[in-house]
């Protein structure tokens, strides 16, 4: 697996990223791909295959919802 050094690694960013692996439970390491992993996935959200659509016995209109409220099904 390959490596990664970081050089001049700033005191102050050290101090946050060891705190937030100790918040989280995590190895410094592991936090650090954690948030490298999260910015370069922003954007790239993977969306959800959309559901196929349903194939109901009937149309529903706004006539066939405004009867259904009027018998109290809502």
């Amino acid at each position: 697996m390959p490596g990664l050094l970081i050089k001049e690694f700033p005191e102050a960013l050290h101090y946050k990223l060891k705190a937030r692996a100790a918040r989280n439970r995590r190895s410094m390491t592991k936090e650090a791909l954690c948030l490298l992993e999260m910015a370069l996935n922003e954007g790239e959200e993977e969306r959800p295959p959309l559901p196929e659509p349903f194939a109901a016995a009937f149309l529903i209109t706004d006539e066939w919802i405004d009867q259904a409220r009027r018998e109290g099904r809502e």
